[in-house]
C-alpha cells in the first residue's frame, strides 16, 4: 500500500488521502511515509482516516489526547471494529494524520453497491468506509483526492445481506402497504399502477388479518425501483389513484 500512496502523492499531485482505520497500523504507514516525501517536495497532502461510527475509538482518543475504550456495537464493518487505538500507532497517526471521520452502516452499505455497480470492484465494507466518507459528504475541499479500498474479504451470502441493505437505503427497493378495498381486482389493479410507472414488484403479501375494517385488506408489495425520485414518482402514482400508501423502512 505505501509503495502505491507514495507515488500518489509525489507524482500524480494527489491532495487528499482517505484511509479506513481500525487499529490504525495502515493508516500510520501511509501517513507517515506520505507526509515525509511531501515535505521534501514542499508539497501538503491530507490524510483523513475514516471509522465506522460503531466502533469509533480514535475520535474520542484524539481529543483526549490518549488511546481511550469505546463499546463497539454491531457494525458491517467488522473488519475495522476496534475498542481501542493501537499504542503504537495513536502516536504517529496523532502526529500526522489530519482528521479522522465516521460513516454510518448504510453510508457503507450505499458505497459497496456502488463500487460493485460502477467500479465493479468486490470490495469488503471495512474497505469500503473511505468512499462512504465521500459519499455521506464528511470529505471537505479535498482537492484531487484518493480513497484506499482495503479488502476485499466478504462472504457471499454477507454480501446478497447488504447489498440488498445498500439498495434499500437508496431507496432502489422500496417497500410500501397499501390499504384496498376488499373487492376482486384491487391487486391486479396497484400492480398496473406500479407497471405503468415503470417499475418491478419483486414480492406481495396480501392479508384481511390485521387492525382495519372488515371490508379492508393490506397489501404489501416489495417493488425495484432506479433511485430515490422514481421511488417518489411510485408512490405518487398511487396516491394519486386514490390509494393510502405507507412507506416502510424496516427492510
Amino acid at each position: 500500500m505505501l509503495s502505491l500512496a507514495v507515488p500518489l502523492a509525489e507524482k500524480v499531485g494527489v491532495d487528499t488521502i482517505i484511509v479506513p482505520i481500525g487499529g490504525g497500523g495502515l493508516i500510520s504507514g501511509v501517513a507517515a511515509a506520505v507526509k515525509l516525501r511531501a515535505a521534501e517536495l514542499g508539497r501538503k497532502v491530507r490524510i483523513i482516516g475514516v471509522q465506522a461510527e460503531n466502533a469509533a475509538a480514535y475520535p474520542p482518543s484524539l481529543k483526549a489526547g490518549k488511546p481511550v475504550k469505546v463499546e463497539v456495537r454491531p457494525t458491517i464493518s467488522d473488519g475495522i471494529a476496534v475498542a481501542t487505538p493501537g499504542k503504537v500507532n495513536f502516536p504517529i497517526i496523532r502526529h500526522f494524520v489530519d482528521e479522522v471521520v465516521t460513516v454510518s452502516d448504510d453510508g457503507t452499505a450505499k458505497a459497496l453497491v456502488m463500487l460493485l455497480e460502477r467500479a465493479k470492484l468486490v470490495v469488503e465494507p471495512a474497505g469500503a468506509v473511505s468512499v462512504a466518507a465521500i459519499l455521506e459528504g464528511k470529505i471537505k475541499k479535498s482537492g484531487k483526492t484518493v480513497a484506499i479500498l482495503s479488502g476485499g474479504n466478504i462472504d457471499p451470502m454477507l454480501m446478497q445481506r447488504i447489498v440488498a441493505h445498500g439498495l434499500a437505503a437508496s431507496d432502489r427497493y422500496l417497500k410500501l402497504r397499501i390499504m384496498l378495498p376488499d373487492r376482486p381486482g384491487q391487486l391486479a389493479a396497484t400492480s398496473a399502477l406500479v407497471a405503468d410507472a415503470n417499475a418491478n414488484v419483486v414480492e406481495v403479501v396480501h392479508t384481511r388479518h390485521g387492525k382495519f375494517q372488515i371490508n379492508e385488506a393490506e397489501l404489501e408489495l416489495h417493488i425495484e425501483t432506479r433511485g430515490p425520485t422514481h421511488s417518489k414518482a411510485v408512490v405518487k402514482k398511487l396516491r394519486d389513484a386514490g390509494y393510502q400508501v405507507r412507506q416502510i423502512d424496516d427492510i
